[in-house]
C-alpha cells in the first residue's frame, strides 16, 4: 500500500497570488504546494481524495493515468475544483468515473457539473457515477474504507480509513468517539495549517495533539499554508516520528 500526497497546499496553494514572502518566493520544491489531494494506491488499484483545480497538472506531474475511485472529503472547491479534468481518465478506460461521499457533497457536484448529468450530454463530457457514502463502512473492489466524521467548523465533513492508514484534511474538531476509531494505526496524514490558530482547521499545536491521542507509527502533516514557514525551518523541529508532507512524496505502508 502506497500514499502519493499530489497536493499540500491550502486553497490558495503556495506561492499565494501576490504574496511576497520568503515561502511564497523559496526556490525548494518542498514549499511550493498545490491544493490538497491523495492517491492510495493498494495493489493495482488506485483510490483518489478529493479532485481539486490542480488536478490535472497533479495526474501530469505524477504520471498518473489510473484512477479507480474518488473519495470526496467535502464540497468546497478546493476539493471538488478539478473533476471535470478525470474525462482523459474516462476517454482510456472507457468506464464511468466512480465518486463517492455524503449526500450533500454529492448534491453540489451534480449541481456544479450539471452537463454530466443531463439526458442528451454534450459529447465529451464526464461520466460520473455518485455513490452515497452513510455513517459505515463500504467496499470498493472488496478494498474496506471506513468514513470518520470529522468537522470543518460546523460544517460535517469526512475523512478515511483503509487499511492502516487514515487521511484527514481540513479538520478543526474530531470527537472522542472518532479518534477511538483510528487509534495505533501505522499512518495518519492530518491537516496543520499554520502555528497561529484558526476558526476551521487545526493549526500545528492542534494537529500535534490529535497525533498524540491517536498515537499512529509515523504521521505527515498536509494542507499546509505559506504562514507555517520553511520546510526547511520546520521540518527539524518536529517530533522524529511526524514529517511534512509536500507535493510528489510517496511514502509506503
Amino acid at each position: 500500500m502506497k500514499i502519493t500526497f499530489l497536493g499540500t497546499g491550502t486553497s490558495q496553494g503556495v506561492p499565494v497570488i501576490g504574496c511576497p514572502c520568503a515561502v511564497c518566493n523559496s526556490q525548494d520544491p518542498r514549499d511550493i504546494r498545490l491544493r490538497t489531494s491523495a492517491l492510495i494506491t493498494v495493489g493495482s488499484k488506485n483510490i483518489l481524495i478529493d479532485a481539486g483545480p490542480d488536478l490535472r497538472q497533479q495526474l501530469l506531474n505524477n504520471k498518473i493515468t489510473q484512477v479507480d475511485a474518488i473519495l470526496m472529503t467535502h464540497e468546497h472547491k478546493d476539493h471538488t475544483g478539478g473533476l471535470d479534468d478525470v474525462r482523459p481518465l474516462n476517454f482510456m478506460t472507457q468506464k464511468v468515473m466512480q465518486i463517492y461521499g455524503l449526500q450533500r457533497v454529492l448534491n453540489v457536484i451534480r449541481k456544479d457539473y450539471d452537463y454530466a448529468f443531463k439526458k442528451n450530454k454534450y459529447p465529451g463530457s464526464p461520466e460520473f457515477q455518485l455513490n452515497i457514502i452513510k455513517d459505515e463502512a463500504f467496499t470498493i473492489d472488496n478494498l474496506l474504507i471506513e468514513p470518520i466524521s470529522i468537522r470543518h467548523l460546523t460544517l460535517p465533513i469526512l475523512g478515511y480509513k483503509i487499511n492502516n492508514m487514515a487521511y484527514i484534511t481540513d479538520a478543526s474538531f474530531i470527537a472522542p468517539s472518532e479518534i477511538s476509531k483510528l487509534k495505533d494505526i501505522d499512518l495518519l496524514v492530518i491537516n496543520a495549517l499554520r502555528h497561529k490558530e484558526h476558526y476551521s482547521h487545526f493549526n500545528l499545536t492542534q494537529a500535534l495533539q490529535v497525533i498524540n491521542e491517536i498515537n499512529p507509527k509515523r504521521a505527515y502533516l498536509t494542507h499546509i499554508s505559506h504562514e507555517m514557514g520553511q520546510y526547511i525551518d520546520i521540518a527539524p523541529t518536529l517530533p522524529d516520528h511526524i514529517f511534512m508532507a509536500y507535493d510528489g512524496l510517496e511514502v509506503e505502508i
